[in-house]
């Protein structure tokens, strides 16, 4: 594996070329906020698909009924007031007043119901919340009726989720589109309007100021209270290569860059002006996807195999070397949170056995067929990911790859097909997801075993699915936590997915120019901030 050292040499002589080669720092209008995200806004459809950066352009756009604080904990956001009867299974909201569309019609309870029908056939989190719904009905204008018929005491926390899928609010006429096809029109309510004649994607997206938006009259917290926008215009600047990306933040060409490699922080800390800032629940956790339809890995053992293969650490000192960024963790629910446990991680935690993984395989029945990789190389630590992966399963020397090389977005338009390798689908890809939404077996939605309700691998195990179902409806926060160590213990048995690392990931600035970030632990929000 290539060592610190010498990625650091590499990458900073590549650094300085490419400052030293930079443009001239842009002019730039003293209300436009220029922002290099983790990747290329492609899908205009936030319940589309669980990319992150879908979310944070739905963050842009639209509004939430609620929301979570800086501590985690859901606010009204949408929402005015809301009542729950004795028996907790009807819930009465009222919307509040000022909520308009960015075509001038205001925000009706109609396209509320549509919004979370539409968004519950395809959300983790949603789908189950919709099976324990009786009903979802506009009683007037601003008022709807959420009828369930079990108590799932959940259901304010799901609406506040800022984990991707996020419940936005659209209109009815674009919540009324069937859920498996994307949406063409993009009118939402949200703080910022999206400027679809400046969308060049691969390049640049264009985001400008609403003006008939009515913030909360609360301080902005997380992503709850007062959405008050400070610029007139936010462009989303597309730059693939993370060391263009750095040179661009030190040349004062771009403000904010959400997620700047590990390797150059040390650069990007020296250079004046430059903030580096996280939120302490802050914190991805890398996920190798594994698809359940096929073979190998529609065997159980085979599975079980690669926890004898995958080494953690190898991810975390490529991905994260800052070891102030790092945490081992073999915990499916993240580490650091309230649900942590590693119950069952044992032969994951164990010295690597690559004859005891063969032995595995072969019970299978793996015949040294190819497995499929699909390695996206323009992803800021799905490559190097990747990379690890690759070596460590050649390493085992009894596995034949196909890896397969392409962008991000072709890894997402991929991963959701089901038919074989051999017809164009998978058997492995890399992904991640924040440790705010691992937390709850509820919102993680790669953990899900639902079969063909399950998240991309479609994992499928009834058994898991109880232990979930028992977990949400537990009754204190003591049983929750037993309940998951056994939710732990058979996820490791049944293995829908490999965690193989988690760290933080805190964002750049220049806080010469700009002030007002809100650090959270997800979807950076852009409303707060303003131009110096």
């Amino acid at each position: 594996m290539v060592g610190r050292k010498s990625i650091l040499s590499a990458a900073g002589a590549a650094f300085a070329i490419v400052t030293a080669l930079a443009a001239p720092a842009l002019a730039q209008s003293g209300k436009t906020l220029r922002v290099a995200m983790h990747a290329d806004v492609r899908t205009l459809d936030p319940f589309w698909t669980t990319q992150t950066i879908a979310g944070i352009h739905g963050m842009m756009v639209y509004d939430t009924l609620f929301a979570s604080d800086h501590d985690q904990n859901p606010k009204p956001q949408m929402v005015e007031s809301w009542t729950v009867s004795a028996d907790r299974m009807v819930y009465t909201f009222v919307l509040r007043d000022g909520l308009k569309f960015h075509d001038g019609t205001p925000v009706a309870s109609r396209d509320v119901v549509a919004s979370m029908n539409r968004w519950g056939k395809r959300d983790g989190a949603g789908k189950p919340l919709m099976g324990y719904t009786k009903s979802l009905e506009a009683k007037d204008a601003k008022t709807f009726v959420w009828t369930l018929n079990e108590p799932y005491g959940l259901l304010i926390d799901i609406l506040a989720k800022t984990g991707t899928s996020v419940p936005f609010v659209m209109r009815e006429k674009e919540a009324m589109v069937d859920a498996f096809q994307q949406i063409q029109e993009v009118v939402g309510s949200g703080p910022f309007m999206f400027k679809r004649d400046e969308w060049v994607p691969g390049s640049k997206t264009v985001y400008v100021k609403n003006p008939n938006y009515v913030p909360r009259k609360e301080p902005a917290s997380g992503h709850a209270g007062g959405k008050v926008v400070k610029v007139d215009r936010v462009e989303f600047v597309w730059l693939s290569d993370p060391q263009t990306a750095q040179a661009a933040l030190v040349a004062g060409e771009i403000d904010y860059l959400e997620s700047p490699a590990v390797d150059f922080l040390p650069i990007l800390e020296a250079t004046p002006g430059i903030k580096i800032e996280s939120h302490p629940a802050m914190g991805t956790m890398g996920i190798l996807q594994l698809n359940h339809l096929h073979p190998p890995f529609n065997h159980v053992k085979a599975r079980q195999a690669m926890l004898h293969i995958v080494n953690n650490a190898d991810y975390l000192n490529t991905i994260a070397a800052d070891k102030r960024l790092q945490t081992l963790c073999y915990s499916y629910f993240g580490c650091g949170v309230t649900m942590e446990t590693d119950a069952g991680s044992e032969p994951y935690k164990s010295a690597k056995d690559y004859k005891k993984a063969e032995a595995l395989f072969r019970e299978a029945g793996y015949a040294g067929e190819p497995i499929t990789i699909l390695h996206a190389t323009d992803h800021q630590y799905i490559n190097p990911a990747n990379l690890v992966m690759i070596q460590q399963l050649r390493k085992a020397g009894f596995l034949k790859l196909d890896v397969q090389a392409m962008d991000w977005g072709s890894v997402v338009a991929r991963r959701a097909k089901k038919e074989t390798p051999a017809q164009g689908g998978w058997n492995i890809f890399i992904t991640g997801t924040t440790v705010l939404t691992s937390s709850s077996p509820v919102t993680h939605t790669s953990i899900g075993m639902g079969c063909e309700k399950a998240w991309f691998g479609w994992p499928c195990d009834a058994k898991f699915e109880q232990l979930r179902k028992e977990w949400a409806f537990a009754p204190s926060l003591e049983a929750r936590k037993k309940l998951a160590v056994d939710i732990s213990r058979r996820a490791y048995e049944q293995v829908p997915y490999i965690s193989f690392a988690q760290w933080r990931n805190p964002v750049a600035y220049r806080a010469d120019r700009i002030a007002g970030v809100i650090p959270v632990p997800s979807v950076p929000p852009m409303w707060n901030i303003e131009k110096k």
